[in-house]
């Protein structure tokens, strides 16, 4: 790449159409089964040749020091490649942050496969899938995101090609407050069932969609859960899942027009301050 040259690349938010969590692991983190999709819903990362690595990104609040994933992979990349990457990236978030929605994983993966083009390394997948673990568990399905089984602490992404051409409609809703995952996850020795909340798995074409870290997630946050039942209340839902640790819910629904009607519908009967977002699951 000559040094005026500016490469652009997309980094896909995910869902998880489901999540169980399997067990406790002697290094702190959870055996988890995860099923997962993208979305069309995309971050925009620009990357151009530089003296130093350099990080810009529209989004306030959002940290562009040594503690943003996205400089952290380049720095794996660095252990990797024993020289300097010098690239200045620009990163557009339309992923919101604290959400279950992946999009400082997907960052992450798409800078080291931006890396590896623009530097002309050549790693495989497997060399930058063990790059990608040492940044988060959620990191590796970014490198190839089709629908996956994600198992281990995460890292282990097995394809699932009989989903491959699965799609649907899909409404995102987001409070103003987000939910880290490593909270999530500690909330779950005392989490309880709410009374009237929906916790069963949901069957969607042979999907079975369910959420273990729901009763952590709902316990703390309720409105999380009555929000979900309201989401399962509204026309033309198949079905409604928390989206990860949340705070992002989702729902599944017959058409596009529909998923806008649920959008409009929720900012009108229950936010009006609630970020939403209507795309699709697994875009062909």
């Amino acid at each position: 790449m000559s040094k005026g040259t500016t490469t652009t690349y997309l980094a896909p938010a995910k869902i998880n159409l489901s999540l169980r969590v399997t067990g406790k692991r002697d290094d702190g983190y959870h055996n988890v089964d995860i099923l997962m999709a993208k979305l069309d819903l995309t971050d925009s990362l620009d990357f151009h040749n530089s003296r130093t690595t350099t990080l810009q990104c529209d989004m306030p609040g959002v940290p562009t020091d040594e503690s943003n994933l996205v400089i952290k992979a380049v720095r794996e990349f660095e252990k990797a490649y024993g020289r300097k990457a010098k690239q200045k990236i620009t990163l557009t978030k339309n992923i919101p942050h604290g959400a279950g929605l992946g999009g400082g994983s997907a960052d992450a993966a798409i800078t080291l496969r931006a890396c590896n083009d623009i530097i002309g390394t050549n790693y495989s997948d497997e060399e930058l899938s063990t790059m990608a673990a040492a940044l988060g568990s959620d990191v590796p399905f970014f490198l190839n995101p089709v629908i996956s089984r994600c198992t281990g602490r995460g890292e282990i992404v097995t394809p699932e090609p009989e989903l491959a051409e699965w799609s649907s409609p899909i409404v995102l809703l987001k409070p103003q407050f987000a939910v880290s995952t490593p909270s999530a996850y500690k909330l779950l020795r005392g989490a309880h069932r709410i009374k009237g909340v929906n916790y069963n798995p949901q069957v969607i074409d042979g999907i079975k969609l369910v959420n273990e870290l729901e009763r952590a997630v709902f316990t703390k946050f309720p409105v999380l859960g009555f929000t979900k039942m309201w989401l399962l209340g509204q026309p033309g839902v198949r079905a409604a899942l928390m989206c990860g640790s949340g705070s992002t819910l989702f729902a599944l629904t017959e058409t596009p027009e529909q998923a806008l009607a649920v959008a409009e519908a929720a900012r009108a009967e229950l936010d009006p301050t609630l970020w939403s977002y209507c795309g699709r699951v697994n875009p062909q």
